[in-house]
């Protein structure tokens, strides 16, 4: 069977590289992919960019299913649109997304269900924000109510940061109608971990536990990414704090959200604090795939994910079970000069020829914002690949996936070196 994978990221890529391992694929389309996605076995990028010309495609080249990467056509009605031409699509409908698509529907979501999730308050106009930043004091979280594509959060270590975050957003709308409202969440102290599972409108598969790293320098500094590299699993998921998690947070949200008329069918994502006493709180729901978390976690799937996504769209994800490597797979991200704020296109990329050769099973290089220019593979977007490794312990796949980083360059190439310290403490 034929599948279309929408969106041209590194979770794309990783998304088409498990699909088209799987014996019941004979193709896999990408739109637009990017310059990994059109070098993988069994997998074709398609220039393809509006949510019309997707459902003209799927229905042209008998597509059996197909897979939403990104969060924008989701909040579009991707979806909406496939279901209404009776095609089989795998993701929530608009309503459903504004999970993900209004953070102050997730907010107000999460308060109707009982969902843990740190006290907000919500703002249209600066002052009234300005207001309530000087009364609640600093550090606070100042997030832009729409999709933002990982720039709508500013965790201000004081009030002046905080400050200039709502003029930013709300008076300068350098985010546009994105950040023509905003959250503003108390923060949180603890460690965070990505939390994915399957849903069918009814039913919950887990997948794999990860844990990313949003901030763009080593030791958690710099400004927010979409993130700069992740592991999974994420050692602080214990099986008793996975209950919990199931418990207070998955079940919840899936049973809100069919009470609600909006049953939810496509990868649910929470992004959880655990609090120093084991305190759990939800800081955001996606509804899709992480990214990076998407790169681990499918290094370590065994099963066929073709076969999981079928019994979610058959409603069976109850009689599904994922199987996995039960050693560590660890991301390292590389990202553009420039990135996040300006990300410098065009340099050219060293290295990933030799790399390719080698096709061990242990590793493998996933693209993102790269494309091809003169017969040259180059930088395209901020976040260019992310190199991800397997290995029996975080120490030693850490160093593999760092030998690999090594041999890659492009001019004002940044990565962090510190992707999986937290779990090699934990570990000790």
């Amino acid at each position: 069977m034929k599948v279309l994978v929408i969106g041209g990221g590194g979770r794309e890529h990783a998304l088409a590289w498990k699909l088209a391992r799987s014996q019941r694929v004979s193709r896999v389309f990408v739109a637009p992919g990017n310059a990994g996605t059109a070098d993988e076995e069994g997998v074709a990028n398609v220039a393809l960019g509006s949510i019309p010309d997707f459902v003209a495609f799927a229905r042209s080249e008998q597509v059996a299913f197909t897979v939403v990467g990104p969060e924008a056509p989701l909040a579009d009605g991707v979806v909406d649109a496939f279901r209404a031409a009776d095609l089989k699509i795998f993701g929530p409908v608009r309503d459903a997304a504004r999970l993900e698509s209004s953070k102050d529907f997730a907010k107000a979501f999460m308060l109707r269900n009982r969902i843990p999730t740190p006290a907000y308050a919500t703002f249209d106009e600066p002052a009234a924000a300005h207001a309530h930043v000087e009364r609640q004091g600093a550090p606070i979280v100042i997030k832009a109510d729409g999709l933002a594509a990982g720039k709508g959060v500013v965790v201000a270590a004081d009030a002046a940061q905080a400050h200039a975050a709502i003029d930013t957003f709300l008076t300068e709308r350098k985010l546009g109608a994105a950040g023509g409202r905003l959250v503003i969440e108390q923060y949180l102290d603890g460690e965070e971990a990505s939390f994915i599972v399957m849903c069918d409108g009814r039913n919950v598969l887990p997948l794999a536990t990860s844990q990313d790293h949003k901030r763009l320098r080593d030791g958690d500094s710099g400004p927010n990414t979409g993130g700069m590299g992740a592991y999974s699993p994420a050692p602080i998921i214990t099986p008793r704090l996975h209950a919990r998690v199931m418990r207070e947070v998955i079940d919840p949200a899936v049973e809100g959200m069919e009470r609600e008329g909006t049953p939810y069918t496509g990868f649910l994502y929470a992004g959880l604090m655990i609090g120093r006493q084991g305190e759990l709180n939800v800081l955001e729901f996606n509804c899709r795939m992480g990214d990076p978390e998407t790169q681990p976690i499918l290094l370590r799937l065994k099963s066929d994910l073709a076969a999981l996504i079928e019994h979610a769209l058959a409603g069976t994800l109850d009689r599904a079970e994922a199987e996995w490597d039960r050693r560590v797979a660890l991301g390292v991200v590389l990202a553009a000069h420039g990135y996040p704020d300006d990300p410098r296109k065009g340099d050219p990329i060293e290295g990933l020829d030799a790399i390719a050769r080698e096709q061990a099973e242990d590793f493998h290089v996933f693209h993102a914002g790269t494309a091809r220019a003169d017969g040259r593979t180059v930088v395209s977007g901020g976040r260019v690949l992310c190199v991800t490794a397997l290995g029996d312990n975080v120490k030693l796949t850490q160093r593999r996936a760092y030998q690999l980083a090594e041999r890659i360059r492009f001019d004002g190439m940044q990565r962090r070196n510190d992707i999986g310290n937290r779990a090699v403490q934990r570990r000790k």
